[in-house]
């Protein structure tokens, strides 16, 4: 019994001696495991955060490149400044070595190839003298121009003439008719607002105080014999007039002679009166109104 006794108990010692060397050994390779875990994690950890930081030697190597290129600049820009100012100094010195006959400038033109440059062309022409003028001036023009106290802008030409003919003027105003003008009397007539100067007064507020003349002119003219001849006809200008003289409902250009023909019709402004051109011989429309007149001076 004692021996089976102390076989029993050395079998549980050894068992025990054995399990406690498991424990033992699977404790050291716990302890290993989790110090390796632990050095992983560490070199993870760093690793991350070398991918988002920037290495010491990329930085390096940009900044170099920028304070590389800044320099370079500024030596282009010095070269610049340098080349500049040797220009400009050499530019003045240039000038105050020249001459002041070579400072002036050539301008007479070269001369063309195979040409022979005429010395007698460059002289100037000797300019003529002014010769004396004993007509009006402007100021005494305007005071001979002058009746009851206003200047007269229209002046008759030299070829007016009195007319031989009786032209005679006949306004309507509508389908009215109105007192007959007769316009043979004198060589020229001039018409408007103003009373005291109008031969033929306009009373309508469009037309102007001194609106159009009605003038008499001695014109030459081809015969049917071939010769030439003289008659007096009538012509009516615009005197620049605000609202324009009209001629069978066209208007007339001012400052310019227009040639009036018998039955022609004419209007002033916007008034409505019309006058109608006639002479005392108008009796058929076959009547030819540019008779030649042979008592004509």
């Amino acid at each position: 019994m004692d021996a089976y006794k102390s076989g029993r108990e050395d079998r549980y010692e050894r068992n025990n001696d054995s399990h406690r060397e498991k424990l033992q050994r699977s404790k050291e390779r716990d302890h290993r495991g989790g110090r390796r875990d632990h050095a992983r994690r560490d070199d993870d950890r760093q690793g991350g955060k070398r991918k988002h930081e920037r290495s010491p030697r990329r930085e390096n190597s940009h900044t170099n490149r920028h304070r590389e290129r800044n320099e370079q600049r500024s030596r282009s820009r010095s070269r610049d400044r340098r080349d500049e100012s040797g220009r400009r100094s050499r530019g003045d010195q240039y000038r105050s070595r020249r001459s002041p006959e070579a400072a002036r400038v050539k301008k007479e033109p070269s001369p063309e190839w195979g040409k022979s440059s005429a010395k007698g062309e460059n002289k100037p022409k000797p300019q003529e003298k002014e010769k004396p003028n004993f007509e009006l001036s402007g100021k005494l023009t305007e005071d001979a121009n002058t009746v009851n106290g206003v200047v007269i802008k229209y002046s008759e030409p030299q070829d007016a003439r009195k007319p031989k003919r009786r032209w005679r003027l006949y306004p309507f105003k509508g389908e009215k008719a109105l007192p007959t003008l007769y316009i043979h009397r004198q060589s020229a007539y001039l018409m408007g607002r103003d009373r005291k100067v109008a031969d033929i007064p306009l009373d309508h507020p469009s037309c102007s105080k001194q609106h159009a003349a009605l003038q008499y002119r001695l014109v030459s003219y081809q015969k049917e014999d071939g010769g030439e001849g003289r008659k007096i006809r009538p012509y009516i200008i615009d005197l620049e007039s605000a609202n324009g003289t009209f001629v069978n409902n066209i208007k007339l250009e001012p400052r310019r002679y227009h040639e009036l023909l018998e039955k022609d019709v004419v209007r002033f402004g916007f008034s409505t009166r019309e006058y109608v051109l006639l002479h005392e011989h108008s009796k058929d429309e076959t009547f030819d109104d540019d008779v030649p007149l042979t008592n004509a001076t």
